[in-house]
């Protein structure tokens, strides 16, 4: 979080959170190469002198903040099945809901776009792409960790480990998604990974 983040007013991260939205918003529409500040600040209405007062490094630092606010959003729609996995219902609703999710975006995902053009190694990218990963995780591992004290998941499964792979599998379902149009691995991941995980309870 940057220092004029961080003294904001109510007001002011309100009106920063507009901003962000809206350069989301126009990113989807347009695209990341095309959309410009002045584009952002249309949409948004405020003046220039407003967008730098909150984003002083200009458009990267804005892209950032999208990138962010994207993360948050691959978390979200997946709520509230993925905060309540506690029974294998549940977990049919997450698989369904995360499948749901990514044929209706299907080979366009915001926040890829957005952290190709920030650049994967950079730090900011980095700590975004992660940031989301690790929310994601622990989600999944807290609903391993529920099934196993229920019986249902074998209690000396690593909770956190299996979690860690299940994700994996997620995310190469996704990559190849976007790069086939394809949402069969996605399903398959889901599926095994799942089926893996009811199994050994059963052993």
């Amino acid at each position: 979080m940057s220092p004029v983040t961080r003294k904001l007013t109510a007001k002011g991260a309100a009106t920063r959170q507009r901003i962000v939205e809206g350069a989301a918003q126009e990113i989807r529409e347009r695209g990341v190469a095309v959309t410009t500040l002045d584009d952002v600040r249309a949409r948004t209405g405020t003046s220039k002198s407003q967008l730098f007062h909150y984003f002083p490094d200009g458009k990267e630092e804005l892209l950032l903040a999208v990138a962010e606010f994207e993360a948050a959003q691959v978390i979200e729609v997946q709520q509230p099945q993925l905060g309540v996995l506690t029974s294998w219902a549940a977990w049919r609703r997450w698989r369904d809901t995360v499948v749901s999710h990514y044929t209706q975006r299907g080979q366009h995902c915001p926040l890829n776009v957005l952290i190709s053009q920030l650049g994967r190694a950079t730090p900011g990218a980095q700590k975004v792409v992660g940031g989301m990963l690790e929310r994601w995780r622990r989600e999944i591992a807290a609903g391993i960790r529920h099934l196993q004290a229920a019986g249902e998941v074998a209690a000396g499964l690593d909770a956190e480990r299996t979690a860690a792979a299940l994700l994996a599998g997620i995310q190469g379902g996704v990559l190849v998604m976007l790069s086939t149009g394809r949402i069969d691995h996605l399903e398959a991941a889901l599926d095994v990974g799942i089926e893996n995980l009811r199994a050994s309870g059963n052993r």
